[in-house]
């Protein structure tokens, strides 16, 4: 049987077309994922993110045990901070790319992917487990949460109708906690489209309260409910990786780009040694973004050629509703990965020409 979210409900009296995501029943699209892309990028969208999950890790020596487990360093984190981090294996293959929130010196929260979250749980417990790290607790309270995220330029203004917290105090990757329409919520100014928004965390019996509450408040914006549809292409218009796409246990880090996330001089954590001799070695593929240059929609795991040589495989792929032409993501051997490079993308039995070009796709 498949998961549901506390917004199962109004998904459906919306009329939106339901997926299997992941064993979650969850809202692909409701008018359509063209109009909600736009609607997202022009004023505003409401997204049900309440399949992610939510580990608490909280204790006078939680930060030695985060900085053993995750590549980033949680150190320079300050009380309000929130920090895109991920959670390797020792061969520097990736469990779950996460985020951190430090609320104390002793007490953090992650935000993991919904597909992963038992397993990312799993982990982390085995890690725990391995070393005596001192006084570190562990909890997985995915189900009692429900996610909103409210994103695009309006979501300042609409949100600020419903709450009393000074949102524009709350700077980029930064959170606050107050009432959003009487309801207790965390609130953070991140998201997964390029735009300016905010992901809200409540108790998840107060889902549809706040879900009605903002669709009420930014009905004259076009507030728009938008689907997973409309959340995917968002998020390659940005070249934001996916986990299972752009990371998983075969791609590494440093492959996926995320060198900037990997503090590789930090100190000892999981992964750490296997990374440092993949930089040192020479990272043998790179993550790119291709523009479609002709007719054609790239998708994930077509072949990638340069020349008559294969040299690596689309991750994900899309038509972008902003510039109207196919885009998507690749990882590609190392040596055909500058910027400008013409590549050919084997789609069914014809090559497609693409290039190479600088990330995001749009201007953000």
């Amino acid at each position: 049987m498949l998961k549901v979210t506390p917004l199962n409900r109004v998904h459906r009296a919306l009329g939106a077309r339901m997926v299997d995501f992941g064993g979650w029943d969850m809202p692909v699209q409701y008018a359509g994922v063209i109009e909600e892309h736009l609607a997202t990028r022009a004023a505003a969208g409401l997204f049900d993110v309440s399949h992610m999950g939510e580990v608490e890790v909280s204790g006078a020596n939680a930060l030695d045990y985060i900085q053993h487990l995750t590549l980033n360093d949680a150190a320079r984190l300050v009380d309000g901070q929130v920090q895109y981090n991920a959670i390797c294996y020792p061969d520097g293959g990736v469990v779950d790319d996460v985020t951190v929130y430090r609320f104390s010196a002793t007490y953090y929260l992650f935000c993991v992917n919904a597909s992963n979250t038992d397993k990312d749980f799993a982990w982390m417990e085995k890690v725990l487990a391995e070393r005596d790290f001192g006084n570190v607790v562990l909890r997985n309270r995915s189900d009692e949460f429900a996610q909103l995220a409210l994103q695009g330029p309006l979501a300042e203004q609409i949100l600020a109708r419903l709450t009393t917290v000074d949102l524009g105090a709350i700077r980029y990757y930064h959170f606050n906690a107050g009432e959003v329409a009487g309801s207790e919520t965390i609130i953070s100014r991140t998201g997964y489209t390029g735009e300016d928004g905010f992901e809200l965390y409540c108790a998840a019996a107060d889902a549809e309260k706040v879900w009605h509450a903002l669709m009420t408040a930014g009905a004259d914006d076009g507030l728009m409910p938008i689907g997973l549809g409309a959340r995917d292409t968002l998020r390659l218009e940005m070249k934001y990786a996916l986990y299972g796409h752009e990371l998983s246990e075969r791609i590494t880090p440093l492959e996926a780009g995320l060198g900037w996330i990997t503090k590789l001089d930090k100190g000892d954590f999981i992964g750490g040694a296997a990374l440092r001799q993949q930089k040192e070695a020479g990272v043998p593929r790179t993550l790119v973004a291709l523009r479609i240059t002709e007719s054609g929609i790239p998708r994930a795991d077509y072949p990638l050629f340069c020349g008559e040589r294969e040299v690596g495989v689309v991750t994900s792929g899309t038509m972008s509703p902003s510039l109207r032409c196919g885009i998507g993501l690749g990882l590609v051997a190392r040596d055909c990965a500058a910027i400008g490079t013409q590549l050919t993308v084997g789609i069914r039995k014809k090559r497609v020409a693409a290039q190479i070009v600088k990330p995001p796709f749009i201007d953000r």
